[in-house]
């Protein structure tokens, strides 16, 4: 009786122990973020609405109302000025047209903080200065942007867009998001408008050459393209689409991209194979954050081969906590701007009670400042995909 007395007080011990693990790691991300959430926000009451329709590129193809952008790692030939432009891999050329994306990576941090702003206090002021932004975006006639991304990552005298740009619109996912934290108090006119718009873009990604062409990338490009569809698909609750991102993860995604040792060869054989290995890293995590649910766990996933996300946070994560440890080549570029606080760290710790990732994640940089590193965070705003 003694022994069966013991067994249960201590099993309870150890149920008393989790609990208070699982709520530090809830806990923890608030207490290490509000302070500069809250001084983001403040920037965030302060901006007034700026969209593709601020500026413009006399290379672009396309209207007043579409975005454009031009190819990273492509320069002008130095042997003919009039020549197509040649490709230097890894390296980016600063003089390419980036107005657009600047202006989307504006809007998703002003969305992104709005709505973490809200989410921590309730007041419903950072939803009304969040509206103004949604409605020139995705709603106003004058502003609005075309939901299309016909015109990404053009190459002069090459192409007037590829499909390779829709990794452009990876930005748009925490505008989704905060939307979807929000929605209860959005005026129902610009919820509405911002689904419509988003239900269109989806119909455009999955029907468009280009969009075929990104969604069977072997590589980052498809996995963020995955991602963008179930981030989307989530806000404009197509249950058809969020299966189908279920299903891509496991039988495409995960098999195909990630080694038995969880690593990804097709980013380690790049010129910046740190950079996106991480990058790679947190798409597929992020996409596990959107699609998991009680029936259908994709943290737990796992291959015939004993491929799962597990096991490509524990590949990467020795190097993200001590990045000399890195046997592989530098990145050509940016090696010393990685990493930051990886959004695979905090929702790999949550999901797997590891409190080394969320420790490693605490002492990493929150508010990188590096626009290479900014544009290739999926998530800055890591409050908004929390529970």
């Amino acid at each position: 009786m003694i022994r069966k007395y013991m067994f249960t007080f201590f099993a309870a011990i150890v149920v008393m122990m989790a609990q208070q693990s699982c709520s530090s790691l809830k806990k923890a991300p608030v207490n290490a973020l509000k302070k500069q959430v809250m001084e983001q926000a403040d920037w965030a009451m302060q901006q007034q609405p700026v969209t593709v329709t601020a500026e413009t590129s006399l290379r672009s193809a396309g209207g007043k109302h579409d975005f454009y952008s031009e190819g990273d790692y492509w320069w002008p030939d130095p042997k003919d000025s009039n020549a197509p432009y040649i490709q230097k891999d890894g390296m980016t050329n600063p003089d390419n047209f980036v107005a657009h994306r600047l202006a989307m990576i504006r809007f998703s941090k002003i969305i992104g903080a709005l709505a973490s702003a809200y989410k921590i206090t309730g007041d419903e002021k950072y939803v009304k200065q969040a509206m103004d932004h949604l409605e020139a975006w995705f709603i106003n006639p004058a502003t609005l942007m075309n939901a299309n991304l016909q015109y990404a990552q053009a190459i002069k005298g090459r192409f007037t867009g590829r499909g390779i740009g829709i990794i452009d619109t990876i930005q748009l996912m925490e505008v989704a998001q905060g939307i979807i934290v929000m929605e209860r108090v959005l005026d129902p006119k610009i919820l509405s408008g911002s689904r419509k718009w988003f239900t269109e873009y989806l119909g455009w990604l999955m029907s468009h050459p280009y969009g075929k062409a990104e969604m069977n990338a072997q590589n980052n490009h498809g996995t963020c393209f995955t991602m963008q569809v179930a981030s989307f698909a989530k806000l404009t609750g197509d249950e058809k689409l969020l299966n189908f991102c279920r299903e891509r993860y496991k039988t495409v995604l995960l098999p195909d991209q990630m080694a038995v040792d969880g690593s990804f060869p097709r980013e380690l054989s790049r010129t910046k194979p740190y950079g996106y290995s991480i990058f790679n890293l947190d798409a597929m995590t992020t996409l596990c954050q959107i699609l998991s649910t009680k029936t259908d766990n994709l943290w737990e996933y796992k291959t015939a081969d004993g491929k799962s996300i597990e096991k490509g946070i524990g590949y990467l994560y020795p190097f993200l906590a001590d990045k000399s440890k890195w046997t592989l080549k530098p990145d050509v570029m940016y090696w010393e701007n990685w990493p930051v606080a990886q959004p695979a760290l905090i929702f790999g710790a949550q999901a797997f009670h590891k409190t080394e990732w969320l420790n490693t994640w605490l002492k990493l940089e929150h508010d990188p400042k590096v626009e290479e590193v900014i544009r290739n965070l999926p998530v800055r705003n890591p409050l908004i995909w929390l529970n």
